[in-house]
């Protein structure tokens, strides 16, 4: 939201000082992201006036011009564009100007002759888009001033606020105007003090001309509570007083004409969306509200056709032709034109969940859904409407507001004016202050609430709640609003006591080890989206069901992953088409198997692939997260993971119970995902696993004598897993088994269909002395024929 500081000083007389300005702000809850300066002249472009232009016989895209700057020196320069004559008054950048759009000017010739500067247009001088010619100023401008000088520019100071969505009100100069005021203890200007008179907003704007009613009918009141219709004559569609077009421009919005300038001056102004339609093109001179058909269409203001369905709200003529979607923007035909002398103005109170499901359903935000899908005054409309009228006859002396003003309610329209009782105590005792009740209104009166029984002393105070602030609609809200104008740097801050001061659980202490072996691993963490899209799951090489969602907020959100591998893939995959190979992965999170109950099944798991390892280095981190975490599982050779590669992959299991998978991913699961690479992948059920109590570890005596390396490469049957042969190994070394590694797996010519051979490397070590010949010839003799009894030969 931009707000512009000579706005708000038309409502309350806030001073010039923006930083501070800013730093009320941002203590009010208001957040400053930003202050900007706009409206300033280019240093460097002055007015100069155009002598006589010359065609250049070698030069066909550009012209010479002549210029006279004031100071009586001709000066020369090339320009492209032939809008301008003698006598002319133009802006003129000189040498060692620099744009706004970066480009610094010099003299740089043309055919040998230079250029002294350059003819600007709006666009290049930020003031419109217009880029069709050099800007022409009124002849009578004086030469050789700075261009905003001459023709009376201001400058802007725009304040960035960054609103969180229970300040509705501040989406208006008004609503940010009276909490500065406030807070600064001045008053607002007379005529924006509120009004509290019910009959003022029943009565309508101010008119004076003849009765002349609109037609409203609300078909749907649960989406639109209140219509309003004004009729206004005498209009004269024209351009907007510069003052208006300057602040608009200021506020981030493009003027168009005086009619559409005006009413978003007024939504800018009052966090009021209105909308202006010509009376005379309006069907069947009336409105009728109602929901949209399924499959409705209609053409909106920027040109594109829109699908609507029966959660959305539609604005119709009174032959019941949409002219716009209620609360987000108009239909194409329903524009002012320069032949508009009469419009009929809708200011209107919309369900704010309807527009803000309308918003992301179609993808269509505006300045009025904005302010709608937060809330407005829905007894706003007579001031909008007299707001409306009043600036409009800047530019149209002869503007009538005509009496019979339309008002339809629906029957479900909520009241906004709602009393709260609020009790000292609990103020007090959330806030840790001592208030007592004669302070409060002082507090929060100046923005609108009215305080009563204040005056007694009592206990409980009854607050009324303006309405304009549809978020407060409870205690607690009520007390923000008094701790915002206290001052929460005035609360203080009190240290709660405890005998039993907040740890870490168990579980979590071990996850937060569990991270620290991954990191110290080498791995990065990723965070990949939870949802996946329809097909994920399956091109990863699961076919078992999943969860969808009823109403995802894109299709490609729709599935709930049953495992983290889809994402990291995809991270993986997106990595190398960057040239970043050899990603290593892991994710901490949640997979959501299909279950029974009414909830779906949840579990925490961990993820773990690297690029560009095979599935030895998937065992060596296992085995590397098992000693530290001090856990135990049982690989499996014999149930092939989904997904992953069938000769190179193993179920992790305790019991009967399945605790993980590890192994390389499957080839076609790779070409699925676009990866050229072997993937190694490790999963884990961490419920399961960080579940049970860690085994206590030991300390293991680390031997002072030499150790001695044996390499075995034993042919194996497929069905012959490599961790029984790596027990097998252990087993045969005994105590003397230091550490086995798996180094390689080869197929091919020299070992029989059916088999492989698996390379093995065992170290040997003895606590209490060097290992002799005989000691390893023993262990070899032993590991043989413990292999042998698996069916596996030495090669």
């Amino acid at each position: 939201m931009d707000v512009v500081l000579d706005w708000l000083n038309d409502l309350a007389p806030l001073g010039s000082d923006a930083e501070a300005l800013a730093a009320e702000m941002n203590r009010l809850g208001m957040a400053v992201e930003q202050i900007h300066r706009v409206g300033t002249s280019v240093p460097g472009v002055i007015t100069a006036r155009v002598l006589r232009t010359e065609r250049h016989p070698d030069a066909a895209k550009v012209h010479r011009v002549f210029l006279d700057a004031g100071d009586g020196r001709e000066r020369h320069v090339w320009c492209g564009a032939f809008n301008m004559v003698a006598g002319d008054v133009i802006p003129l950048a000189t040498p060692g100007t620099e744009m706004p759009d970066g480009r610094k000017i010099e003299p740089r010739p043309i055919l040998g002759i230079s250029s002294e500067g350059m003819c600007c247009s709006a666009r290049e001088l930020g003031l419109g888009d217009d880029h069709s010619g050099i800007l022409i100023l009124p002849g009578d401008t004086p030469l050789g001033l700075p261009y905003g000088a001459a023709l009376g520019l201001a400058e802007h100071t725009v304040f960035e606020l960054d609103l969180t969505r229970n300040r509705p009100e501040c989406w208006g100069h008004l609503g940010v105007a009276r909490d500065l005021a406030a807070g600064l203890g001045v008053a607002m200007m007379p005529r924006w003090v509120p009004d509290s008179s019910s009959d003022h907003q029943s009565a309508g704007p101010v008119a004076t001309g003849e009765p002349v009613a609109v037609p409203v009918e609300i078909v749907d009141g649960d989406l639109c509570g209140r219509f309003t219709a004004t009729v206004i004559s005498g209009v004269r569609v024209t351009e907007s007083p510069r003052w208006i077009a300057e602040r608009l421009k200021a506020a981030g919005m493009r003027p168009i004409n005086n009619v559409v300038d005006v009413s978003n001056y007024v939504m800018l102004e009052l966090n009021q969306p209105n909308h202006a339609y010509d009376l005379a093109t309006l069907g069947g001179g009336g409105f009728r509200i109602r929901r949209a058909r399924d499959g409705e269409q209609m053409t909106t203001l920027d040109g594109a056709v829109r699908t609507l369905g029966s959660a959305d709200l539609l604005i119709c003529d009174g032959t019941d032709v949409p002219i716009g979607i209620a609360g987000i923007m108009g239909g194409l035909d329903s524009e002012i034109s320069a032949a508009t002398v009469t419009v009929a103005l809708e200011v209107a109170w919309f369900e704010p969940d309807v527009i803000q499901a309308t918003v992301g359903r179609l993808g269509l935000r505006s300045e009025a859904s904005a302010r709608f899908e937060r809330g407005v005054d829905c007894d706003g409309m007579a001031v909008a409407a007299s707001r409306f009228a009043e600036l409009l006859r800047e530019t149209c002396p002869d503007l009538v507001v005509h009496r019979g003003w339309s008002d339809a309610q629906a029957a479900s329209l909520p009241s906004f004016e709602r009393t709260i009782d609020l009790r000292l105590a609990y103020v007090n005792r959330i806030l840790g202050t001592q208030l007592t009740a004669d302070e409060v209104p002082a507090l929060i009166s100046p923005i609108g609430f009215r305080v009563a029984g204040a005056a007694t002393g009592a206990a409980t105070v009854r607050v009324t709640v303006p309405t304009y602030r549809p978020d407060c609609t409870g205690e607690i809200d009520l007390i923000e609003e008094i701790a915002r104008h206290y001052g929460f740097d005035r609360l203080g801050k009190t240290v709660p006591t405890s005998t039993n001061p907040g740890r870490l659980s168990p579980r979590q202490a071990r996850r937060r080890s569990l991270r620290g072996v991954l990191l110290g691993a080498g791995l990065t963490e990723a965070m990949p989206n939870p949802f996946l899209a329809p097909g994920d799951l399956a091109r990863c090489g699961f076919d078992a069901p999943a969860i969808t969602l009823t109403n995802p907020l894109v299709a490609e959100e729709s599935v709930l992953r049953t495992s983290l591998r889809p994402g990291l893939l995809a991270a993986v995959a997106y990595n190398a088409s960057h040239r970043r190979l050899g990603a290593a992965l892991f994710e901490l999170g949640a997979a959501f198997p299909p279950g029974t109950g009414p909830l779906p099944d949840e579990y925490e798991a961990l993820g773990v692939v690297i690029a560009g390892a095979e599935a030895n280095a998937a065992v060596a981190l296992w085995r590397e997260v098992a000693a530290a975490m001090s856990l135990g599982a049982r690989l499996d050779q014999g149930i092939v993971p989904p997904g992953l590669h069938p000769g190179r992959s193993a179920t992790l299991s305790m019991g009967r119970d399945v605790v993980g998978v590890l192994g390389e991913l499957h080839p076609d699961v790779a070409e699925a995902y676009g990866i050229t690479a072997r993937v190694a992948v490790l999963e884990l059920n961490l419920t399961a696993l960080l579940g049970r109590d860690p085994a206590v570890p030991k300390a293991k005596p680390v031997s002072r004598y030499p150790s001695s390396d044996v390499d075995f490469a034993f042919v194996t049957p497929n069905e012959v897993s490599a961790e029984k042969i790596d027990k097998a190994i252990r087993q045969g070394a005994g105590a003397l088994a230091a550490e086995v590694q798996l180094f390689d797996v080869y197929r091919g010519p020299g070992v029989p269909e059916g088999a492989r051979s698996l390379a093995f490397r065992l170290r040997m070590q003895a606590p209490d002395r060097t290992l002799t010949d005989a000691d390893v010839a023993q262990a070899r003799t032993k590991i043989l024929a413990a292999a042998a009894k698996l069916k596996a030969t030495l090669r």
